[in-house]
């Protein structure tokens, strides 16, 4: 299609007094991977479901691959898929059973069996949804979302609840969704995904846009240090102070033998192991640490809890 596949103007909702999404705009083009992150409570879950379909806002305009969401709902249904972030199947449902239910949705499906194949859900085509792993529920969910042929996805929270395997794993999925052809719309509260996955990433907060941009340019924007941290016993006042007149290094921190050294420049290391080398001093543990997408999203929210 022409023009962008999400177009969002002004988009308000609120439940009694909280005002859950805030007068929000922006636009997903076509083909891209378009995350948002935020805290608890952020809204989050309220923007895709109103882009779903599923809540009507109070105020503003969507339009998702043209069409007015809430208006024209059953001709949206047949152009978009959903993994929602809370579903379930009936305990003894089959995955074949689930994957033909689904198909009969549609007015053009495309073949359950192919879909279970591609996923690697084929040889459990006749297990019950009770028997199946986390990961493997959660390709179910992309494969009941796909089963549509749709042209764009959306995920919400996906891997929540995963291991780092399956997560991973999850991940690779997404990404051949996109290779596809399909453009992605994905929520998520882990940082890493939506640095790895995502073309574009808008962090909101309390129902407000803080930031939209790519994950290199939000890292950008942010201006973090690097960190480089190691552990050298019998470190003195004298081997800090050269540490802190190395050109870019802007503070030292020192707690017991564990110091860090924090700095603008890319080019940090080399002096500083040429410091410790002149003084004689051993060190372990060396490790270093460049800004991302989770310094910027801590950055822009804080860091208290949020329920």
């Amino acid at each position: 299609m022409t023009g962008p596949v999400i177009s969002v103007a002004a988009l308000e909702k609120s439940y009694g007094a909280v005002r859950a999404v805030d007068a929000i705009s922006f636009e997903v083009a076509e083909g891209e991977i378009f995350g948002v992150v935020g805290p608890n409570g952020a809204g989050k879950t309220t923007t895709i479901e109103c882009l779903e379909g599923l809540r009507a806002p109070d105020g503003g305009q969507v339009r998702v691959l043209g069409l007015d969401p809430h208006r024209d709902g059953d001709a949206l249904r047949e152009r978009i898929g959903a993994q929602l972030q809370q579903s379930a199947l009936p305990a003894r449902l089959r995955v074949g059973e689930a994957m033909r239910l689904f198909a009969s949705f549609y007015a053009r499906p495309l073949d359950p069996e192919l879909i279970l194949d591609g996923l690697g859900l084929a040889d459990r085509k006749k297990a019950a949804f009770a028997d199946l792993s986390g990961g493997q529920r959660q390709r179910l969910s992309i494969a009941l979302a796909l089963v549509g042929d749709p042209e764009l996805v959306f995920f919400d929270e996906l891997t929540s609840g995963l291991d780092p395997q399956a997560r991973h794993a999850t991940w690779d999925l997404v990404r051949d969704v996109r290779a596809q052809g399909k453009t992605v719309f994905l929520t998520t509260h882990y940082m890493e995904e939506a640095e790895r996955l995502c073309d574009r990433i808008m962090i909101i907060d309390a129902g407000r846009i803080v930031m939209l941009d790519t994950p290199a340019a939000l890292v950008r924007a942010l201006g973090a240090e690097q960190r480089i941290a190691f552990v050298a016993d019998g470190m003195t006042d004298e081997v800090v102070g050269s540490l802190r007149a190395i050109p870019g290094v802007e503070r030292v921190e020192r707690s017991g033998g564990r110091v860090v050294v924090y700095g603008q420049s890319d080019r940090l290391l080399a002096p500083i192991l040429t410091v410790l080398e002149e003084a004689q001093l051993p060190f372990h543990d060396l490790q270093t640490e460049k800004p991302n997408v989770e310094d910027v999203f801590l950055a822009l929210t804080g860091r208290e809890m949020r329920d």
